[in-house]
């Protein structure tokens, strides 16, 4: 989508989807400043960087730049029923703003690695549904959290 993005992760051992959630946020919003920044053809750069710059100002946890909105809202995703609406939902999305006519026509997609063929983003892991294999435990239910986030422009 052109002002938010759609995450389905879940976090392994003891890791805190907060944590990852928020490393995530920090190297995404440095990626794409310096890529602005460095890019000499951004046509936007100057208004792009002075929006980034007042939002931060409403901030008060950062000074320079703030790209990622604070309002997120993860979602447990505790079944697989509830796994797969959420990826039917995310899958869906590009068709029903009217961007493409199917999912797998979406090129920032994950719905062609899900029908079995390679999408453009390097390295989607089709989401494994609960029952994960321990040696030690047996079946170990696993979480999967699903993350929605909107930017300030209104290993498996």
């Amino acid at each position: 989508m052109t002002n938010h993005v759609h995450l389905i992760f879940r976090s392994l051992d003891t890791q805190k989807p907060e944590l990852l959630l928020r490393d995530l946020q920090r190297f995404t919003s440095r990626s794409a400043i310096n890529a602005i920044q460095e890019n000499p053809n951004e046509s936007r750069k100057e208004f792009l960087l002075d929006h980034f710059k007042k939002e931060a100002e409403k901030s008060s946890n950062n000074t320079k730049h703030q790209f990622w909105r604070h309002n997120n809202k993860p979602i447990d995703l505790w079944s697989n029923e509830v796994i797969q609406q959420k990826i039917d939902y995310i899958d869906n999305h590009p068709v029903e703003e009217g961007i493409v006519f199917r999912p797998e026509d979406y090129k920032y997609s994950s719905a062609l690695d899900y029908a079995g063929e390679k999408g453009l983003l390097g390295s989607v892991c089709v989401f494994q549904y609960f029952r994960l294999y321990s040696q030690t435990k047996g079946f170990v239910r696993q979480r999967g959290f699903i993350y929605s986030s909107f930017l300030d422009l209104a290993r498996c």
